[in-house]
């Protein structure tokens, strides 16, 4: 074995290539996209399996589902929001039965760090009743891949692994294995086992439900699923998961030294769905109160209200003793378990309060150019009005930015797309002018088919994709589509040539695009204006691997 020190989403790809994996797709997304990252970075350079980005999770889960029909192993990546995208694929995949392992790996995002939502992705595996893998640390989650993809073949069925923010982007040092495992044989599988037809697909579905109870006896019977019991302390019993059995440990030691050795409750970390519900049942039976702690929702704790209800009083996130949002910290559970604070030296030292450091576009970002273009239109449509007439929804990115001082120059974040069907929604509500604005990459991800509706209906809106030629808010990863294609792909859809407009964004330009900006809002149909300018850390980047390449400069494949 080898140690290297690893992020957790490192830990996650280095396990899957050692997993003898054979193809990894995925779309950046904090906290999940240093996964890819490093598989596309190995790839790149001959050492490692097909990796590539895609257009959105959904085409990505699609490309894994490829593979595994295939007979090989294959891993998909995404934050939790992403497997809303993949949903309709994830779901279906759990009918078929998988030839080769497939793990989705999703990232969930406990205090929104990133994000817009807390949603919390074991739902959405007991939901479609696949297996769930959680990691406590890097070493987990090292190991549990080569595991998932063992559980994946012996039961045919997709797995998640679910990890979240601090296990993602923390590191430690992870014990490794010396060489992978050699990579599945092709083996395609059996069309009665991949096509959903409903009368296959209820087949299908009869069989999946047959597989519960062995992965319950799996689950129960899964070392990392720990049970430790204590027949002398009969009030209380914890449960955890995920990094909520780390936080507990963290104070193990103060918590010990409060009540002895011998009054130390009976403890289950779950580190797995199906729930094991065997060993669940064995703890409810030693206490009266079973305190859980886990991070993210209050799932594993509604699932005990329904596995032993009335028997046990079950606590946690619903009663307040653990807080519902956010992330869970040392701190928090200390409190949780009746110990005193620890002293802190902030507690006594004077620290003065620092100004707020909000997010803000990068200096001489093109979108603060393109949005300048666009308040100045707004502000002149609502004048030449008199009153209100103007709705401008945004879409996810770094362009989001744009909602907050100074610029102030959007009204909604939704999710990926949406700015367009809110934009087309807005305006059949009877709004006169509307814009929707979104990024190069988002546009391809999930903007296409938005504005394929507003064509269809020919609906007087202006759609703005802002084109910086590169995915900046996840680390600079390529847009699927270089720029100059864009041009097509709209035309295509049935955009009127007169009515794309491709304009640079620059500050010598902002009075002239506002003019266009109200040029196309005028027109009675669907406009599209595309402001083009790299970003600045895509120049830096590009300039960068150039220089790599370059004789003389010791280069090679960037």
């Amino acid at each position: 074995m080898n140690d290297m020190v690893l992020l957790g989403d490192e830990a996650i790809a280095l396990g899957a290539i050692h997993a003898g994996v054979s193809g990894c797709f995925g779309y950046p997304g904090t906290p999940s996209t240093e996964i890819m990252e490093y598989l596309v970075d190995a790839f790149d350079r001959g050492q490692g399996p097909v990796a590539r980005w895609c257009a959105n999770e959904k085409t990505a889960y699609e490309s894994a589902l490829g593979v595994s029909f295939a007979g090989r192993r294959a891993i998909v990546t995404m934050k939790h929001v992403g497997l809303n995208v993949a949903a309709d694929p994830f779901m279906n995949s759990s009918l078929c039965q998988l030839s080769g392992g497939l793990i989705c790996v999703v990232a969930d995002d406990p205090s929104m760090h990133s994000s817009q939502g807390e949603q919390d992705t074991r739902f959405y595996a007991d939901f479609a009743m696949v297996p769930l893998f959680e990691p406590v640390n890097q070493q987990e989650a090292y190991e549990m891949v080569a595991e998932a993809f063992e559980i994946s073949e012996r039961f045919r069925v997709p797995v998640i692994m679910r990890v979240v923010t601090r296990l993602a982007h923390s590191r430690a040092v992870v014990k490794v294995a010396e060489s992978p495992r050699a990579e599945n044989a092709l083996a395609k599988g059996s069309p009665a086992d991949w096509m959903l037809l409903p009368a296959l697909a209820r087949k299908n579905y009869a069989k999946h439900i047959e597989k519960q109870g062995p992965l319950a006896e799996w689950a129960s019977a899964w070392a990392r699923n720990r049970l430790s019991l204590n027949p002398s302390r009969r009030d209380l019993a914890i449960v955890t998961s995920g990094l909520g059995r780390n936080y507990f440990e963290e104070n193990l030691e103060d918590y010990r030294a409060s009540c002895g050795e011998a009054g130390l409750p009976s403890t289950l970390h779950v580190a797995s769905l199906p729930l094991p519900v065997d060993l669940i049942r064995k703890i409810a039976a030693q206490a009266e109160t079973i305190l859980v702690i886990e991070e993210g929702m209050p799932f594993l704790e509604k699932q005990l209200r329904g596995l032993i209800p009335g028997k046990n009083r079950i606590t946690g996130k619903y009663d307040g003793v653990l807080p519902r949002a956010g992330e869970l910290n040392p701190e928090i559970v200390r409190k949780s378990l009746g110990l005193a604070p620890r002293n802190s030296v902030l507690e006594s030292a004077s620290v003065p309060d620092l100004p707020a450091r909000p997010p803000q576009l990068c200096k001489g970002c093109p979108h603060h150019d393109s949005y300048s273009s666009l308040n100045l239109a707004v502000n002149r449509l609502n004048e030449k009005e008199g009153k209100v007439s103007t709705v401008v929804a945004a879409d996810i990115g770094c362009y989001a930015l744009g909602a907050v001082a100074p610029l102030k120059a959007v009204e909604s974040i939704v999710c990926m797309g949406a700015s367009i069907g809110m934009a087309r929604g807005a305006a059949d509500a009877g709004y006169k002018y509307t814009f929707g604005v979104i990024g190069d990459s988002t546009f391809l991800h999930s903007g296409l088919t938005g504005l394929v509706d507003a064509v269809s209906s020919k609906t007087p809106v202006t759609v703005i994709v802002l084109d910086n030629s590169i995915v900046a808010m996840t680390g600079c990863q390529p847009t699927m589509l270089p720029s100059s294609q864009l041009e097509a792909a709209i035309l295509g859809i049935g955009v009127e040539k007169e009515h794309l407009r491709v304009i640079e964004a620059l500050p010598g330009k902002v009075e002239e695009n506002a003019s266009i900006l109200m040029e196309e809002a005028e027109y009675r149909g669907v406009s599209v204006v595309v402001f083009v300018r790299e970003c600045l850390e895509a120049v830096r980047l590009r300039k960068k691997a150039a220089n790599r390449q370059a004789p003389g400069t010791g280069g090679g494949k960037a």
